[in-house]
C-alpha cells in the first residue's frame, strides 16, 4: 500500500515514514499544500495522512479539493482516496469540521503508531468494502494486521514484498493490474526498481501458493482468478 504523508514537521514526517515503511508500506512525504496538490494530481495513493497546519495554507484545502465534484476544474483525481487527519487541533468542533469536509478519520497528536496503523488498516478496509479484517480468497486467508498468509490453514512464509504484491492483487480482485500499476502501489518516489522485480515476486508467490494462484494476461498484466467455488 502506498501512503502520502502531508506533514511539515520534519521529525514527525521522518518518524511516520520510517515506522510505516518498517511495516510494509511505501511512503511519500510532502510538507506544503501546493506539493500535496501536485502529488495527488500526478500519482494514485492508497491513503493520505494529512496535517492541517501547513506553511502555505490549511490541510483542509487539500481535503476539499480532493473531495470536489469532478465537474470542478480544480478537482483532484481519485476523489475516493481515504484521508486520515493528523493534527494537534483537539477541539470537538474542529474534529467534526474535518470529518464533515470529507475526512475518513481523525487522530490527535501525539498519537501511538500502533493506533495509527490500526486506524489506517480500518480505513483502507472500509474503502475496499471489506467488513472482516481477514481476507479469505479460496483456500487463502490473508491477515494484514499480522501480515500473515495461510493456505488451507497452514502458514505460508513469505517476504514483506511478496506479501505486499499479494495484498495489492487481492485488493484488485476481478481486475487485471499491469506491472506499472502494481509498482505504483509498492514503491515511493526515488526508489530504483529493476524491470523484472514484479515478475520475480509473482514467480515466488506461485511457487508458494500454486501455479494457478496468479494468472498472467500476456501483454496486459496479472490478476487473481475467482475461487473455484465462485466460478
Amino acid at each position: 500500500m502506498r501512503i502520502l504523508v502531508v506533514e511539515d514537521n520534519e521529525g514527525i514526517a521522518a518518524g511516520l515514514k520510517a515506522n510505516l515503511e518498517q511495516r510494509g508500506y511505501a511512503v511519500d512525504v510532502c510538507s506544503r499544500v501546493a506539493d500535496a496538490w501536485h502529488a495527488l494530481g500526478l500519482e494514485r495513493f492508497d491513503a493520505v495522512l494529512l496535517d492541517l497546519g501547513l506553511p502555505d495554507g490549511d490541510g483542509c484545502e487539500v481535503l476539499c479539493r480532493l473531495r470536489a465534484p469532478r465537474r470542478d476544474p480544480h478537482a483532484l483525481p481519485h476523489p475516493g482516496t481515504p484521508v486520515l487527519i493528523l493534527t494537534a487541533r483537539d477541539q470537538v468542533h474542529e474534529r467534526v469540521a474535518g470529518l464533515n469536509q470529507g475526512a475518513d478519520d481523525y487522530l490527535v497528536k501525539p498519537f501511538d503508531i500502533d493506533e495509527l496503523e490500526a486506524r489506517l488498516r480500518a480505513m483502507l478496509r472500509r474503502a475496499a468494502g471489506q467488513a472482516s479484517p481477514v481476507i479469505c480468497h479460496g483456500d487463502l486467508e490473508v491477515d494484514p494486521a499480522s501480515r500473515t498468509v495461510r493456505r488451507d490453514g497452514r502458514l505460508v512464509e513469505m517476504s514483506p514484498r511478496e506479501f505486499s504484491v499479494l495484498w495489492v492483487l487481492l485488493q484488485a480482485r476481478g481486475r487485471v493490474l499491469s506491472r506499472q500499476q502494481i509498482e505504483e502501489h509498492l514503491y515511493s518516489w526515488g526508489t530504483t526498481v529493476e524491470s523484472n522485480t514484479v515478475e520475480v515476486h509473482i514467480h515466488h508467490l506461485r511457487k508458494k501458493l500454486g501455479n494457478a494462484s496468479i494468472v498472467t494476461m500476456r501483454g496486459v498484466g496479472y490478476f487473481l482468478p475467482a475461487p473455484a467455488s465462485e466460478e
